[in-house]
């Protein structure tokens, strides 16, 4: 789990969760405790009441001389009962006991004894006593209370609880909720500046930001800067070097080419191969310190549109023979998150390279499928074998037919840029025949105009 909102979340429905179990099962035992406890202490008093209310007439059999204190005991099948029983002498009971009877047996001891028995509307907690009554045969005291009252209030009270606690979860949960995303607000939009720095839409985080956040996005506008001064810098050291390289090759290829006139040519040749091997690798490697691309750098917008017109006008007058057509879909080129300055060194290696095997036109065109953005660069020329694509992205490679070879370096460079900045570039058969070149961008890379 990689969200940090997910995270804060879970913690706060465990959290909520087990404090809302405890405190509803603690609550319900306690309550029921508490309404256990009362219903034995009040049974217990109305047993020692209805043995206090009890006499013998001469016959020897009981009566009351008053009613027992509680009306309950005097409303039929209220579930409030009592009983009181001399054997042999028959038995007495409250009018509340309109059919059945109380098993007496219960009340075996002078002590007060209590358990749970059938009586005549259910379950009943029932509580009795003996008393010896002179002369013979003792007198038992049997106070019952149906259990289904008692479970009654403990129902209704579990059921309120537990509505009130569900209410007090939802509370809880939606204050977390809105604590969490009061408190990630600043993260996201962290996020989104840190998007639009890395493509291109910005320079730098700015913004008020929490003081836990604030040395961050100081660390970052500081990477920032100083990846944009390390970039200008090697280009122009880059440049720098390159110059103070070929001035010394240019000296070394002239004076290879005098001596491939005079008495050394082997010698001559192998300088000259030599040096224009140094070449290449010079201009390849000063094509690749010039980039401004980089997985983890920050590049800005290109708008391939804007690069792609003095591009065809260049390769118009350097390929005469060939016609140059830019196919721009409805609305434009999508904008792609790369520094102009590379997206022109790539599209121009690209229509160089099909504008010599073209047979008389390149294309220009923009593919979309789902998330996937490419920019295709297409020639009607002669093509290549598939098994030779690959090939081609080589240092030095080239397709050398009929004097129309360059330097090699054109593909290798162009691809080598685009994968600084996470891209790739692929050569395919054209729909028409020949080849196209398919500069596929990184999903994310590629903005919708």
């Amino acid at each position: 789990m990689t969200s940090l909102r997910a995270r804060f979340m879970l913690s706060i429905l465990l959290w909520v969760g087990l404090g809302i179990a405890a405190i509803w099962y603690s609550s319900v035992r306690l309550f029921t405790t508490h309404v256990e406890a009362q219903y034995h202490e009040e049974l217990e008093v109305h047993v020692r009441e209805l043995g206090e209310l009890t006499r013998l007439d001469r016959a020897g059999r009981p009566y009351l001389i008053r009613p027992v204190s509680d009306p309950r005991y005097g409303v039929p099948l209220s579930g409030y009962y009592w009983q009181v029983t001399r054997p042999g002498f028959g038995s007495i009971t409250s009018p509340s006991m309109t059919r059945g009877a109380l098993d007496y047996d219960i009340a075996h001891s002078p002590h007060i004894l209590h358990r749970v028995e059938n009586g005549p509307t259910g379950d009943a907690i029932v509580y009795g006593f003996i008393r010896q009554a002179a002369p013979g045969t003792p007198l038992h005291f049997v106070m019952a209370t149906d259990e289904r009252h008692m479970l009654r209030n403990i129902r209704l009270f579990t059921r309120e609880l537990t509505l009130w606690l569900g209410l007090l979860a939802a509370a809880l949960l939606a204050s977390g909720m809105a604590i969490i995303t009061l408190g990630l607000r600043p993260f996201r939009r962290l996020g989104a500046a840190v998007d639009a720095l890395r493509n291109g839409r910005a320079a730098r985080v700015d913004g008020d930001w929490p003081d836990e956040i604030a040395p961050l996005v100081q660390d970052l506008n500081a990477y920032a800067a100083r990846n944009a001064q390390i970039v200008a810098r090697g280009r122009v050291a880059a440049g720098a070097l390159a110059h103070s390289l070929r001035t010394p090759l240019a000296i070394m290829v002239d004076e290879a080419e005098r001596l491939a006139e005079g008495t050394a040519p082997e010698a001559a040749r192998t300088l000259l191969d030599e040096s224009e091997r140094m070449l290449r690798q010079i201009d390849y490697h000063l094509a690749r310190a010039r980039s401004g691309g980089s997985r983890v750098g920050v590049a800005p917008l290109a708008d391939p549109g804007t690069v792609l017109a003095p591009l065809v006008a260049a390769m118009g007058r350097c390929h005469p023979a060939c016609a140059f057509v830019v196919l721009a879909p409805p609305g434009g080129f999508a904008p792609v998150a790369m520094d102009g300055d590379d997206l022109s060194e790539i599209l121009s290696n690209l229509l160089d390279n099909a504008g010599k095997w073209a047979r008389g036109r390149v294309t220009v065109s923009e593919r979309r499928a789902g998330g996937a953005h490419a920019l295709i660069v297409a020639d009607d020329g002669p093509g290549l074998p598939p098994d030779r694509h690959e090939a081609m992205f080589a240092v030095g490679a080239t397709g050398d037919t009929g004097g129309r070879s360059g330097s090699g370096l054109g593909l290798a460079i162009a691809r080598d840029l685009a994968r600084d900045y996470g891209h790739d570039l692929l050569m395919e058969p054209a729909p028409g025949g020949g080849l196209q070149l398919v500069l596929h961008f990184a999903e994310g890379n590629a903005l919708d105009v």
